[in-house]
């Protein structure tokens, strides 16, 4: 889930943590079996969200859903990154709960140190997913589980900035008119656009986007199309359309700087909706190249079943599973955890409540997860060379040619 100050943890620590964690487990000693029978009512439930507590709506759902089933649910909430190690060690022991509810990138890790049930092994029913993000958690076309839902990142806008600077919102459509427009916001004595390219996995989430959205592709960091998002990135700074903050900042800093009222556009995502709408705010898809609106790269967890000894368990965590999902549920949901759906029934529902969510339902539908394109596991190695080469670029330290031509080389060492 990525609120207000989640991604710092959520992404960079799972991400680095997932891959610590698969590697060093290897010589932890072998626990007791998880102490449930396929006759018991009780199943367990692990999730990531220690802010709800036993009182939350969210709470409030998943006992709904365990009543629906037939089943007792013990819910555990941890902080991510222990969530994530705890999910590899209970796998090796034998001690995986019933469901888990992990972050969207974490799911190949787990997968592929055999602790979840793939779809096809569980009879757990994905059809219903949108395609875009239920491949986030795909390996070789198996799902290993369905989102709960999502969010991504779009670019939010200050109407009154780009009033007096003569700027029409709808006139950004490609980076041609996003530059045309920083221009006429410069002139006008107001700031340009703020953002996170800060040396972390926050950077590369917000960098992606502007990767993606020229054309390149995760598997070659050294493309022309990549270079081309590395200068455009590199010549806001230079050209004082960004402020050097950014070098350092995250999204809530960044979000913070964008709050004051000098920026025209800020990059951040769906979980600022709230405050953004109290300050008059608007909100656009980040917008490709060439036009259209650009991949941003998928936040939320899914929803998967850890492998169990009694594989009789499965049907009861499939209908716990199916109840958390259906449109209701989803809808309710997702209005407490800040994200869109990820169906389009739900999306609909959604949208009949709140009308301003339609920027956010089209910036889903072009959204792509990062470990989508089969990357699974190399995706964390292949992010840390990404959020380098922006680094080295944005810096000076490094022309955005050499940049990536760098990151390249390190990435292809390190994915071999």
């Amino acid at each position: 889930m990525f609120y207000k100050k989640s991604i710092q943890t959520r992404s960079a620590a799972v991400l680095a943590l997932a891959v610590l964690a698969g590697g060093g487990l290897a010589g932890c000693a072998s626990g007791p079996s998880q102490a449930t029978s396929a006759a018991s009512s009780e199943f367990t439930f692990w999730d990531p969200y220690p802010q709800y507590d036993a009182t939350s709506a969210w709470a409030g759902s998943i006992d709904k859903c365990g009543s629906e089933a037939g089943a007792t649910i013990k819910r555990t909430a941890y902080d991510t990154s222990d969530l994530t190690s705890k999910a590899l060690l209970a796998g090796q022991q034998g001690s995986s709960p019933d469901v888990l509810l992990v972050d969207n990138p974490v799911v190949s890790t787990l997968a592929e140190a055999g602790v979840l049930t793939s779809a096809k092994d569980s009879g757990l029913d994905a059809s219903h997913t949108q395609a875009n993000l239920l491949a986030a958690g795909e390996i070789d076309g198996d799902a290993f589980g369905v989102p709960i839902g999502a969010n991504t990142l779009a670019l939010y806008y200050n109407p009154k900035v780009l009033e007096a600077a003569g700027v029409d919102a709808t006139s950004v459509t490609d980076w041609a008119s996003l530059n045309a427009a920083l221009e006429k916001v410069k002139a006008s004595g107001k700031k340009g656009i703020t953002f996170s390219a800060v040396g972390t996995e926050e950077g590369s989430f917000q960098f992606l986007p502007w990767f993606w959205g020229s054309g390149a592709q995760l598997d070659d960091l050294s493309s022309s199309d990549a270079v081309s998002a590395l200068a455009l990135w590199t010549d806001w700074i230079k050209q004082g359309h960004a402020p050097n903050s950014v070098i350092n900042n995250t999204q809530t800093t960044s979000w913070q700087e964008f709050m004051a009222g000098d920026f025209a556009f800020a990059e951040n995502g769906t979980w600022q909706k709230a405050d953004a709408a109290k300050a008059g705010y608007k909100v656009m898809p980040i917008p490709a190249k060439s036009g259209g609106a650009a991949a941003a790269p998928t936040g939320g967890e899914f929803l998967t079943i850890p492998v169990q000894k009694e594989t009789a368990r499965y049907e009861t965590s499939k209908k716990i599973i199916a109840c958390l999902t259906n449109a209701s549920n989803v809808v309710a949901t997702d209005n407490t955890l800040n994200y869109i759906a990820p169906t389009e029934e739900a999306q609909k529902a959604q949208l009949a409540a709140d009308a301003t969510l339609k920027p956010w339902i089209d910036a889903v539908a072009a959204a792509k997860g990062r470990t989508s394109d089969n990357l699974g596991t190399k995706y964390p190695k292949i992010s840390e060379q990404l959020w380098t080469a922006v680094q080295a670029s944005v810096t000076g330290s490094a022309s955005p040619q050499d940049a990536a031509k760098t990151a390249q080389t390190a990435a292809a060492a390190a994915t071999k």
